[in-house]
């Protein structure tokens, strides 16, 4: 690419029971009718043997070794398939699989239901014999290339972002969001489904900076038209951008800066077509406060918890 021409890189969250009977099961509590030395006869210590109530409602009137205690606040009940996600033992789309193809129990039971509703506080899942726990959380971002599909696996065969991710050690982890296949720069990986879902929430808002290099220049016209957004596609969906800025001209291309709060399909690159200009080049640099920074193409790295927080503050 001419570098002269506007194609250099782009810039770089205590109860109580009943109880016990006193011994023999007819015992007065504590604080009760006063004994020997009050006027009365004190009492048997065991009442005759034909009072004594049979030990089979003996044994139904005795409170059992854990009555009175707090019983564990049962959790959210989630289906089989989303429970094996969420403890990092596959994807969502994977689990209905090895839920009909390996030997899945819950509480040593085997289910080939997906949606079989488990606790995951209370209830034990195994795969094959192997107990499954909640493994550490992992936040990882990567430095996606160009041609890389964000999936698991490809029904085409191309590559995917998962060949960034070359650590055996790594436990199961997902893609927040997506980069088309045309697009390059910062992607985050995670098995916290919880904060997964927090960065993707429409409501959250979390802005996302891309670089995008097109095959004109611009002129304030285009830039104003991308501001007040584009109806595009044959149910006129709405297309706009929060902020978009020049950040390098050259001859024929410039580099733009675009800036969204929300995240829809291809939406800068359908955008843009709508208004008659092709897409060379499109790097996402940021997520909220994060910024992609130097790391080398192809590569991942952790997060920090400080860098955490500049995506989703809570």
């Amino acid at each position: 690419m001419n570098r002269r021409q506007g194609d250099a890189r782009p810039p770089a969250g205590p109860p109580g029971g009943r109880k016990p009977l006193s011994r023999g099961g007819q015992g007065r509590p504590s604080g009760g009718v006063p004994r020997h030395g009050s006027g009365h006869p004190p009492a048997p210590p065991f009442p005759p043997r034909s009072s004594r109530a049979p030990s089979s409602a003996l044994a139904r009137r005795r409170p059992s070794p854990a009555a009175g205690r707090p019983s564990p606040a049962a959790g959210p009940r989630i289906s089989l398939a989303r429970a094996l996600s969420k403890l990092g033992f596959c994807s969502r789309r994977q689990a209905e699989e090895v839920i009909a193809g390996r030997t899945v129990t819950v509480n040593g039971t085997r289910s080939r239901d997906p949606n079989h509703r488990v606790d995951l506080d209370r209830d034990r899942l195994a795969v094959d014999g192997v107990a499954l726990r909640r493994p550490s959380f992992v936040y990882l971002m990567v430095n996606k290339p160009r041609g890389l599909v964000t999936t698991r696996s490809d029904e085409k065969g191309r590559d995917t972002v998962y060949t960034c991710l070359d650590d055996p050690a790594l436990p199961w982890v997902a893609p927040v969001g997506r980069l088309d296949r045309a697009s390059e720069g910062l992607l985050l990986f995670t098995n916290d489904t919880g904060w997964a879902a927090r960065l993707l929430d429409p409501a959250t808002h979390v802005d996302k900076t891309y670089h995008v290099q097109i095959d004109r220049l611009a002129d304030e016209d285009l830039l104003q038209r991308l501001r007040a957004g584009v109806r595009a596609g044959a149910d006129g969906e709405e297309l706009t951008v929060k902020q978009v800025s020049v950040l390098r001209t050259g001859v024929r291309h410039c580099w733009l800066e675009i800036v969204l709060d929300e995240g829809r399909n291809r939406h800068i690159r359908r955008l843009l077509e709508a208004l008659g200009t092709a897409v060379l080049r499109l790097v996402r640099v940021a997520i909220g406060r994060l910024a992609l920074g130097d790391l080398p193409k192809g590569a991942c790295r952790p997060l920090t918890p400080a860098e955490r927080k500049m995506v989703t503050p809570y």
